[in-house]
């Protein structure tokens, strides 16, 4: 689960905890450094192939965005368009890279958010580190009409047609220092110069020009089968589950539950989590409601009382809508 340390640093964050405040010059180091990268890859002017989305955050940890890429690939699939996938694909172990991801590959070898992409959507789903060379893989073998990178925004090696910056509605900038005192990858001045800033869950206060992204629970899978429940009759049959979240804000996954009418146990563990059999064992013979994320890992680990709850990313149709059309008019 989340160690001691890290659960301190990250409430540290989000709760202007002065303690933090001797790292400052390091993360005005990181501001600077992440300032110059941004001004460089500007400078060259580079184009893609074919049109490129980026959709990423400016913070450390989970905000929403590999929903909103699943939801973005069925709106351009509706469109019949060829949309490929491209990811970093952390904590992923192929034997080589560029790796295409397929549905049946297991999650510790292509990484826990591609396998679920690629299970979710059926389009290709190309990790590599080095994001470039999956946008050649994506161009080159699977003729991709749109591709799509999940994460990837301060990967300055990659030519972009356009960004999505997705915010934890909950967390927003928290202290809004970079790390190591806070959580930003770049100062916060970054989040103002992308195409769409998109807000997972409606924030304390407004953002100009910010669209609010909610994320709906369909009914809950059983791990093992495959069988789905409708959700109020999985709560009137099982009204106390152990919730498992290894996500960037577990939090926000248990209260979902909550909201429903569950009665939850929760049980938070560190973002891209390795799920062991111990981690199970420990949970006893309850009900254990988790995250579709988590479910493609853990399969072989669980009984039949293992149960996950698909997510779906709720936008304005107009926000799909303009980025389609940014994308189709872009040069490349």
């Amino acid at each position: 689960m989340q160690n001691g340390f890290s659960q301190w640093l990250q409430g540290a964050w989000y709760n202007n905890d002065r303690r933090v405040w001797p790292l400052l010059p390091l993360s005005w180091l990181v501001a600077g450094v992440a300032r110059f990268r941004l001004l460089r890859f500007r400078a060259k002017k580079l184009i893609p192939d074919v049109p490129v989305l980026v959709v990423g955050n400016i913070t450390v940890g989970g905000t929403g965005k590999t929903p909103l890429v699943v939801s973005l690939c069925e709106y351009f699939l509706r469109h019949n368009k060829r949309v490929v996938v491209i990811s970093r694909g952390y904590g992923a172990a192929p034997a080589h890279y560029p790796f295409a991801v397929e549905a049946n590959h297991d999650a510790s070898i292509v990484g826990d958010e591609p396998l679920l992409i690629a299970k979710r959507t059926g389009v290709p789903v190309i990790i590599d580190p080095r994001r470039k060379r999956a946008l050649d893989m994506a161009v080159n073998q699977f003729n991709a009409e749109v591709v799509i990178s999940d994460d990837g925004l301060q990967h300055y090696a990659l030519p972009r047609t356009a960004e999505v910056l997705v915010l934890d509605g909950e967390r927003m900038y928290g202290n809004g220092y970079c790390l190591p005192a806070g959580p930003l990858r770049e100062p916060v001045a970054r989040a103002k110069e992308v195409n769409w800033r998109v807000v997972n869950g409606r924030p304390e206060r407004g953002i100009k020009d910010a669209l609010v992204m909610s994320l709906s629970l369909a009914d809950p899978v059983n791990v093992r089968s495959g069988a789905s429940m409708p959700m109020e009759d999985f709560v009137a049959r099982f009204p106390f589950v152990k919730a498992v979240a290894g996500i960037g804000n577990p939090q926000r996954f248990f209260s979902a539950l909550m909201a429903q009418g569950l009665l939850v146990e929760p049980h938070a563990f560190k973002d891209h989590h390795a799920f062991c059999q111990q981690d199970f064992d420990a949970l006893g013979a309850a009900v254990v409601l988790m995250t579709e994320k988590d479910a493609v890992k853990c399969s072989a680990l669980v009984g039949d009382n293992a149960w996950y709850v698909p997510v779906t990313a709720q936008l304005p149709t107009v926000f799909f809508d303009s980025v389609f059309e940014t994308l189709m008019r872009s040069p490349a």
